[in-house]
């Protein structure tokens, strides 16, 4: 209590000798202040005073509740315990009731369960006691700004093309996580585009003004990487002529992004987990630390939740990145999405070579249609952009995509079996396995009926080996889940 007393005692003192410290927001600007002791209160009355916003203070839950009624707050700042209540409580109303309104919590110092409990529950960030004034005006600045940015701001999520549920859910939920400071872990198959995710994220939150610094924890050598998170001073190691700062100090104000963060050796993780946890770094051969102020953004191919259950991945630093986990879906999952996505890389594509854009012959979209994709919209943009440079025409032919051979062979065979009968002949010996006839068994065989038989083998066992799991069967088999719906139904599979 005495230390905040003195930061008040302090805070008045500047407040007339130094007043451009404190920088001003827009007017008309109001903040609500929830906490029990009235040092903290005026302490934070003060502040947000000298910044030229307007600011109303409850003791209690029940105080806040009825002022939240009446007034439209730009920000809520609440201490965790209160007399009558949490305040996670309060955070989870608000993020229900008034979405528009950014929450910050308070915790106590060292408190980190505390505070990744209030990121889960909606906050917005959090701050620890003793209240550091300096990161105090920049959290209330950036809440601000991305409520300023809310306003004018376009759907910067439109760059995740697709239509489909689960892009449209995506984008819904990319939209939520970006108006909170929490760290996000991003994580889907090879391919999928969780960088353009956590730039989304980034475009779309408070810290849009500041640096995006991405990062690919697999590609910087182990030696390396404590100088290259956290900057070296000048003569700290051999080789290190200047000083230089890190990737943490580049990305201060804004978003650190950590791909592949799986790659990262054990005691990186150890090094990395107090940094994220303490907003500090100690640059190699430095006897002091620096405040750093960003947001942490990761992804991974791999599941981070087997890799701790390994012993490989640090359960702390897990529970610390991963505060809100988000799944981009492979492009197999994303049913209707393909003509839209092609389209649109056809025309980037083009553009980029200064020529017209191709359309897709229906032959082409529907070998496309019927790939699995297992590398996901990167592999959907390699094709496109060999198919081309190869096409002659004004549309792309599906000999210009040159899939893989599996794909053309799988499609061959579809494509067989949907056709019509090539014959009038009967079906293989009842109980025998179509995988170990021949079509010319019989003079009769039916060509249709005999590929048919085959193709149902093959999915009944898939179907079987995935737990009938759809999704994985059509991965299995090497086509689109649309695809595997209409053989099941066509094949009378149930």
């Amino acid at each position: 209590m005495a230390h905040f007393c003195h930061q008040v005692r302090a805070l008045g003192h500047n407040t007339y000798r130094r007043p451009y410290e404190f920088p001003l927001v827009t007017e008309n600007r109001s903040v609500l202040i929830v906490d029990d002791e009235h040092d903290i209160r005026e302490l934070l009355v003060l502040t947000l005073g000298r910044m030229g916003l307007r600011t109303d203070t409850a003791p209690n839950l029940n105080a806040a509740r009825q002022m939240l009624g009446t007034v439209a707050y730009d920000l809520c700042l609440t201490d965790m315990r209160l007399p009558d209540g949490s305040g996670l409580e309060l955070v989870a109303e608000i993020s229900t009731r008034f979405p528009n309104t950014p929450v910050a919590v308070i915790t106590a110092y060292g408190n980190v369960e505390a505070a990744v409990e209030a990121l889960k529950a909606g906050a917005f960030d959090f701050v620890s006691k003793p209240v550091d004034i300096h990161m105090l005006r920049g959290l209330v600045k950036q809440a601000l700004d991305l409520n300023e940015r809310g306003r004018a701001q376009t759907d910067d999520a439109g760059r995740l093309f697709g239509e489909s549920e689960a892009m449209v859910s995506l984008r819904r939920t990319i939209s939520k996580v970006a108006r909170s400071q929490a760290p996000v872990h991003i994580s889907g198959e090879s391919g999928t585009g969780k960088e353009l995710v956590a730039r989304t994220i980034h475009a779309q939150g408070a810290r849009a003004a500041g640096p995006f610094v991405p990062v690919n924890c697999g590609a910087i050598p182990a030696e390396l990487m404590e100088s290259e998170f956290f900057g070296h001073k000048k003569g700290s190691f051999t080789g290190a002529h200047v000083d230089k700062p890190g990737l943490f100090q580049a990305a201060d104000g804004g978003t650190l992004f950590l791909d592949e963060v799986a790659e990262l050796p054990l005691p990186m993780q150890v090094k990395l987990l107090r940094a994220i946890q303490e907003k500090t770094i100690r640059p190699v051969g430095s006897s002091s630390e620096v405040n750093v102020d960003v947001r942490i953004l990761s992804a991974t191919h791999k599941d981070l939740a087997t890799l701790v259950d390994q012993g490989s991945f640090r359960h702390d630093l897990y529970y610390r990145i991963n505060v809100i986990g988000l799944q981009v879906p492979p492009l197999r999952e994303r049913d209707g999405d393909l003509p839209l996505l092609s389209t649109a890389i056809l025309q980037r594509l083009a553009h980029a070579m200064h020529r017209a854009t191709p359309g897709l012959a229906p032959a082409a979209l529907q070998a496309l249609e019927e790939y699995a994709f297992p590398g996901n919209v990167r592999e959907l943009e390699n094709i496109l952009e060999r198919a081309l440079a190869m096409a002659e025409g004004e549309a792309i032919q599906a000999e210009d995509l040159q899939l893989p051979r599996g794909a053309a062979a799988a499609m061959a065979a579809g494509g067989a079996g949907t056709g019509s009968a090539a014959g009038q002949g009967a079906a293989p010996r009842p109980g025998a396995d179509p995988r170990t006839l021949s079509p010319y068994d019989t003079a009769s065989s039916a060509l249709p009926s005999y590929i048919e038989e085959i193709e149902r083998a093959a999915i009944q066992q898939a179907l079987q080996e995935n737990r009938f799991n759809k999704t994985k069967t059509a991965a299995a088999l090497g086509i689109t889940f649309r695809a595997l719906r209409y053989k099941l139904k066509k094949l009378g599979i149930e």
